[in-house]
């Protein structure tokens, strides 16, 4: 009976733990943004000039050892 206490008093502090993870981010705003997520996922796949250009270097150096 005394293992039922121990484990009730950790679960209590565990939740305790994540109760206060949840309203530091809340309180420091990581919750506030919830529509760029979603849009980004639909443009992931275009490239910046500056990651084509390394793209386009990494293939040339592969190309060029074989």
């Amino acid at each position: 009976m005394d293992v039922l206490y121990f484990l009730i008093g950790c679960s209590v502090f565990v939740a305790l733990i994540f109760l206060g993870a949840f309203i530091w981010a809340n309180k420091t705003g990581q919750h506030e943004d919830t529509q760029t997520p979603a849009i980004r996922m639909l443009f992931d796949d275009e490239l910046s000039s500056s990651q084509e250009e390394s793209k386009k270097s990494a293939n040339s150096k592969a190309f060029n050892k074989k």
